[in-house]
């Protein structure tokens, strides 16, 4: 829930906690950062954080939302642009690629903070689990355009080809590993445009 000023605009003190919070949780890792550096770097005092985030798991919870928010909107764009189901998938496959590449890539942010909150009751876990949730199914959903066989096995290949370069991305050559990445999703879709011409 976004805390709003007299005028209906987002708290200018929520969203720099939250810059905050999402650059030093990304490159630091949520447990080793406490709530004395991010109200310190944020220049807010703990009365205003406490005032926006009832406690440190909520300020968690929101800084992977705001990163699933973001991602649903760079997919949403591919997904409006009226290319055809492979070429979104090797869009979607590209920008992935691209992250991976630039300066600064920690890897995964859920799979990030999934490691450090294992228990699957926990608040964070579940906003994971739902991000996780939507990425499979909107994939799957665009394999479904591409060949006639059910999509499922696909859509869960593709996931895991990503997460694995999300991993791997963080520990070698990251042209390397994208390479292989985009390799492996024209694999996926070879696969099914194949299929699909044998059951035609």
């Amino acid at each position: 829930m976004m805390a709003h000023n007299a005028r209906g605009q987002v708290s200018e003190a929520r969203s720099r906690l939250l810059e905050t919070a999402t650059r030093l949780f990304y490159t630091e890792g949520i447990h080793s950062v406490g709530i004395d550096r991010i109200v310190a770097e944020a220049k807010v005092t703990r009365a205003t954080l406490y005032r926006h985030f009832p406690g440190k798991d909520d300020l968690v919870v929101a800084y992977l939302q705001a990163v699933h928010q973001a991602e649903r909107d760079q997919v949403g764009k591919v997904l409006g642009s009226g290319r055809t189901g492979a070429d979104i998938l090797r869009a979607i496959a590209r920008s992935i690629a691209d992250g991976i590449q630039s300066a600064g890539f920690r890897g995964c942010a859920f799979l990030n903070a999934v490691a450090e909150y294992p228990d699957p009751e926990h608040p964070v876990h579940k906003a994971v689990l739902a991000h996780r949730e939507w990425f499979l199914r909107t994939i799957t959903d665009v394999l479904a355009q591409v060949g006639e066989t059910p999509p499922e096995l696909a859509g869960r290949h593709f996931v895991m080809l990503r997460d694995g370069a999300m991993a791997e991305g963080c520990l070698s050559d990251p042209l390397e590993v994208c390479d292989t990445f985009l390799q492996g999703v024209d694999g996926i879709l070879q696969h099914r445009i194949e299929s699909g011409a044998k059951t035609a």
